[in-house]
């Protein structure tokens, strides 16, 4: 090599216009050595392609600024070399080819900071919102699939009059959407304060990705954890129950807690058990561990496999595919057993939570039952040692709306409540699953 040697980087050529790295798999060369102009001296891989970086010159390496295995920015030089080429002194890597693509942006991951002390103890419920589409479907409407049942007959088993039913273009994240909007909204908060998103449902939009992501994108939020859990129409309150363990443990301040399902598209017109039951909705609350609300008291949260053939759907989403022959992909009820399990869990859930809450039957302002069906209501409150007057229903005009039944509920007589008025949710769900809360307004 000539005397009239000089330094110069070296650097990795990209490929496409779109890349901004590539991985130097394995280095053919090393400090000190000496190589041709078009020798392999590394091999490299990109997004897009595997390639051989060819020495531009005829030279020797002086530094190798990445091992093998590395990630490597394309701007950033890979290596220093001396070289006599004096076409090298005007060199400048060769740029990366553009070809007619459309650039796609890649999101950067926001990261949520500034999380809560987990010595907080009391956890609060903020706003609340709902959603209940504007289609009242009654029951003579749906009798036509039963000419020998009557209206009367269906009320007297059921408790329900009429149900809403979501619209055909709307999709469980819409109803999702309006609830919580309207829930932050009545938190006094607003969408960049809520820390973590947590959705019940069991009619998703998709398998993947959550419908708590999909909801985060429509609230236009960016870093918080998403997720959805499936409890049935125990869902809302194992959510809450979920989302005040993420502040106690100082993953946020303000987690927002959504329970949405949609069930009308997956009932079968020939299921007596199931057709006239369900109807859709969402509802949603904010729970906080740095404002003041609504102050949970305690929670019980319990499931039991045994009960795995009271309620159960095989077939995942919102809707029935077309080719459905070889698979059952219907809501199914074993209305008998589930009535029983119902009637035993509701009324146990209350007796409890009257205890744990250190209250008495008559210190309870509200039962708020989740809206399973009106029999079943009546029965539990028998036994529950609160009068029945003091259980709310809205069933007659709703249906069950499976995991959204109890914030609906309990937006209805919201402004009817006193401040230190005494409220107990209770539950029962598919799995079979039952929860329940106190809570003092």
């Amino acid at each position: 090599m000539s005397v009239n040697v000089f330094k110069i980087d070296i650097f990795i050529p990209a490929q496409a216009a779109a890349e901004t790295e590539a991985i130097i798999t394995k280095w053919h060369v090393a400090v000190g050595d000496e190589f041709k102009k078009g020798q392999v001296i590394a091999e490299v891989e990109s997004a897009k392609s595997a390639f051989d970086f060819e020495a531009p010159c005829d030279g020797r390496i002086e530094k190798l600024n990445y091992p093998d295995g590395a990630s490597v920015p394309f701007e950033n030089p890979v290596a220093e070399i001396t070289t006599a080429d004096e076409s090298m002194r005007s060199w400048e890597r060769s740029a990366a080819p553009a070809p007619a693509v459309e650039s796609v942006e890649i999101p950067k991951m926001t990261i949520v900071a500034d999380k809560l002390e987990p010595s907080v103890r009391t956890i609060s419920l903020l706003g609340f919102g709902i959603c209940l589409p504007d289609r009242v479907v009654k029951t003579r409407e749906l009798l036509t699939e039963f000419p020998d049942v009557t209206e009367d007959y269906m009320f007297k088993v059921t408790g329900i009059n009429e149900r809403r039913w979501a619209a055909p273009d709307t999709i469980p994240s819409d109803m999702a959407y309006e609830a919580s909007k309207k829930a932050i909204e009545n938190s006094g908060l607003k969408p960049s304060d809520i820390d973590a998103i947590v959705v019940s449902t069991t009619t998703p939009d998709m398998v993947m990705p959550s419908t708590a992501c999909i909801l985060q994108g429509k609230l236009g939020i960016r870093g918080a954890p998403a997720f959805d859990l499936n409890a049935a129409c125990s869902g809302w309150l194992y959510a809450i129950s979920v989302a005040k363990g993420l502040i106690l443990s100082g993953i946020g301040k303000n987690i927002l807690v959504t329970g949405v399902d949609m069930q009308s598209r997956v009932l079968d017109k020939s299921d007596k058990d199931t057709y006239f039951l369900f109807g859709d909705g969402a509802g949603a609350t904010v729970l906080s561990g740095v404002e003041k609300g609504h102050v949970i008291q305690e929670e019980i949260l319990s499931a039991d496999s045994m009960g795995l053939h009271m309620a159960r759907r095989c077939f995942p989403g919102y809707e029935v595919p077309e080719n459905s022959k070889n698979f059952d992909p219907w809501l199914r009820l074993d209305g008998k057993a589930l009535f029983r399990f119902a009637t035993e869990s509701f009324s146990a859930m209350v007796r409890e939570l009257v205890i744990k809450s250190k209250w008495t039957p008559e210190d309870v302002r509200w039962v708020i039952p989740h809206q399973a069906n009106g029999r079943i209501i009546k029965a539990a409150a028998q036994k529950s040692g609160v009068p029945f007057e003091r259980f709310y229903l809205n069933i007659d005009r709703v249906g069950n709306t499976s995991c959204a039944s109890i914030p609906i509920a309990l937006s209805e007589i919201e402004n009817g409540l006193q401040k230190k008025d005494k409220i107990i949710f209770c539950t029962v769900g598919a799995g079979i699953t039952a929860a329940g809360l106190s809570l003092v307004w």
